[in-house]
């Protein structure tokens, strides 16, 4: 265990989102540093697939409820890791009202968890709070540059809101929180639909089908190994810090490179196909991480190519096997809701 982790041991951690892509992450890590943790989720973007190994592991347990209506208080909680909110493009505009209200309900009834125990709150955020910005790369200081009412609104406003009523938590009732704005997370365990580029890319380089890359493919991305995300993320629960604090990698690539990495690393004959940018797709995302590396001691470490093997070796073996589940928690395991009430 690093010193870091030490406030982790013994600590009684609630993670609404756990099943998701991060959250399944979050929930391993915090076990292996000895906390207690206790999964919230209603399995709507979320599967159990993510989380069966962790089935039967001292100190973990699991609920189906939707964080956007109420969160069941286990008691005696320590710490609040809110990720419960739809990410992916595809997900929340097909989900956007769910979007909305995990964002906000969810926000203030996770808030209100922590306040009720004094316990330390981190909300994972997104860098999708900078909009397509004006200003490269992106600082925790920059306001953004949002369309209120687009298509990817109701997660860039969502989050917005749920950042704003963070601090107001904070500033009103006293609640410790931490936010984290998360920079382009991949890695093993994202669903094999979910619409991101790195998901998207191998997947079709695998198949071999053409590689959809959006415009002329110079809009770039900023792309984090899920693991080294984690660790700011659980720093930061750790710290005594507010935030918002960037946590990302600041090698940029563009679409293009992206899309011939891909395909070099792979051993892929897919060609290139463009096709029409996204609305409102953001043109450059670079995190400015001078306050992890400060005030958290965090950077990443994983390099971007060992990164998309490591990924590209889990989506082969996945694909091998039978699909993932989408069990939108209504054909949960009995295991699932073992030592708790479900909503």
């Amino acid at each position: 265990m690093n010193n870091w982790e030490e406030p982790l041991r013994g600590a009684r951690v609630v993670v609404t989102g756990g099943a998701g892509f991060i959250g399944s992450w979050v929930s391993e890590r915090l076990l292996d540093a000895g906390a207690q943790v206790w999964i919230v989720d209603n399995l709507l973007t979320g599967s159990v697939d993510k989380i069966e190994h962790l089935f039967g592991r001292p100190g973990f347990a699991i609920t189906l409820a939707d964080a956007g209506h109420s969160i069941p208080d286990p008691g005696g909680v320590d710490l609040v890791m809110h990720l419960a909110c739809p990410a992916s493009p595809v997900h929340y505009q097909r989900r956007p009202l769910e979007t909305l209200r995990a964002a906000s309900e969810g926000t203030v009834n996770a808030l209100e968890l922590a306040a009720r125990h004094n316990a330390r709150f981190v909300l994972t955020s997104t860098c999708e709070v900078y909009g397509d910005p004006e200003e490269h790369p992106q600082r925790e200081e920059y306001w953004g540059h949002v369309n209120p009412i687009g298509v990817r609104s109701v997660y860039d406003e969502g989050m917005r809101f749920a950042e704003a009523t963070t601090m107001a938590y904070a500033r009103e009732r006293g609640v410790d929180v931490g936010v984290a704005r998360l920079f382009n997370t991949y890695g093993p365990r994202m669903s094999l639909d979910d619409g991101r580029v790195v998901p998207t890319f191998l997947g079709q380089a695998l198949s071999g089908a053409p590689l959809t890359v959006a415009g002329d493919g110079s809009q770039t991305r900023s792309l984090c190994w899920v693991e080294d995300a984690v660790e700011g993320l659980l720093r930061l629960a750790c710290a005594d810090v507010a935030g918002p604090v960037n946590i990302g990698s600041d090698h940029e690539v563009t679409m293009l490179e992206l899309a011939r990495t891909v395909t070099e690393l792979t051993g892929s004959e897919s060609r290139i196909h463009h096709v029409s940018l996204p609305a409102d797709d953001p043109h450059v995302r670079r995190p400015d991480l001078t306050r992890a590396r400060v005030l958290l001691g965090w950077e990443p470490e994983m390099s971007l190519e060992e990164g998309l093997k490591r990924t590209a070796l889990w989506m082969e073996e996945t694909r091998s096997n039978a699909p993932l589940r989408n069990l939108s928690g209504r054909a949960a395991s009995p295991k699932v809701l073992a030592g708790t009430d479900s909503e």
